[in-house]
């Protein structure tokens, strides 16, 4: 029996429901209003657990907020260049929802509608599935499109699997947006936690943050995390892309493009709690994010929130690959449904 409570209304009266899962390890809550995380807790080095995502206690904090807290991302997670791309010779004009971009699938990308969500009857661990339907020409994109993303605790993981499924050609790439801070809420910025990515390259953007369609080696350049480094140590070096982007904000290429099963893609440190977060995944590649749009003009759990307050990790497929056909395709066919999966491990030591 997974408990399920009352998280608020809408402005326009819909109610948002609020679903927690649990183990002796880790507790985690997730809203049906853009089947979004809204909290888990995990425990330090003493056993101790305290909240790791930034967040809020009522729905229309997350109506009202910018910046995906906790959020499923789609159609497409990330920026597709001018909103516009061309998919067997017909060409498609989504709504912008950035200057020269459309993000994270448009204005009422996934994250802004209202998921179904049931406990998973077929787990025999705290699961629930988070079900939606997009119809053909939502927010530009063509075909239909039904979802399932499902939520599932196991010991000190946490695991997400995305399934889709199309009637028509049409590009998918499915992610979530958790803010972490291993501190836990009362930590201003996350420039201390000590991160490890397991790539050697990454996409450097221009001055509106869309691939170039380079793949740059990270070797000399403050985005080689190879080896563990703080934030803080790299986040204001001198370089282009940092300014671009006011920190990282930047997509890194993982080893294996279609790897059999998750492969390692990060690691989070955080040294006074002695928290560790890893992240495996089946897709290609990750963002990077550093909270650089937080300006203080929302507070959450542990007060206001201000830049680099949370530290996103988006497993995903290529940003803006609908426009550069050197970039691994994201486009899901009718007969090769779309799956991909994203595991959150959380240790301490």
């Amino acid at each position: 029996m997974i408990p399920v409570q009352s998280f608020g209304k809408t402005e326009d009266g819909r109610a948002a429901q609020i679903f927690t899962l649990e183990n002796p390890r880790l507790r985690v809550r997730i809203t049906d209003y853009g089947g979004r995380i809204v909290s888990i807790e995990a425990p330090d080095r003493e056993g101790r657990r305290t909240h790791v995502v930034l967040g809020f206690e009522d729905v229309r904090h997350y109506v009202a907020s910018d910046g995906a807290f906790g959020a499923l991302l789609g159609r497409t997670a990330n920026r597709i260049s001018k909103g516009r791309f061309t998919l067997h010779g017909k060409t498609y004009q989504l709504p912008l929802n950035e200057e020269c971009a459309n993000l994270h699938g448009g204005p009422q990308g996934f994250d802004r509608l209202f998921w179904d969500v049931e406990a998973d009857s077929g787990s025999s661990e705290p699961s629930l599935l988070c079900t939606l339907v997009s119809p053909d020409g939502d927010q530009g994109f063509p075909g239909e499109l039904s979802v399932e993303a499902r939520y599932r605790l196991a010991g000190e993981w946490l695991w997400l699997e995305f399934v889709a499924h199309t009637d028509a050609p049409t590009p998918v790439s499915l992610s979530a947006h958790p803010y972490f801070n291993l501190a836990g809420p009362d930590a201003p910025t996350v420039l201390d936690h000590q991160v490890t990515l397991a790539a050697e390259r990454f996409l450097p953007t221009d001055a509106q943050q869309l691939p170039t369609g380079e793949l740059r080696h990270v070797e000399g350049t403050p985005f080689d995390f190879r080896s563990a480094a703080t934030l803080g140590s790299r986040i204001r070096q001198v370089d282009p892309q940092l300014l671009y982007g006011q920190g990282y904000d930047h997509y890194f290429v993982l080893p294996s493009p279609m790897p059999a099963s998750a492969q390692f893609a990060a690691r989070a440190r955080e040294p006074r709690s002695g928290r560790v977060l890893e992240i495996y995944t089946t897709q290609p590649g990750l963002q990077l994010y550093t909270g650089n749009q937080l300006n203080g003009s929302v507070a959450g759990r542990g007060g206001i929130y201000r830049q680099s307050a949370g530290l996103a990790f988006e497993p995903q497929g290529y940003p803006d690959a609908e426009n550069r056909p050197q970039f691994p395709s994201n486009v899901t066919y009718p007969d090769r449904p779309y799956s991909a999966s994203i595991g959150y491990r959380f240790r301490a030591e």
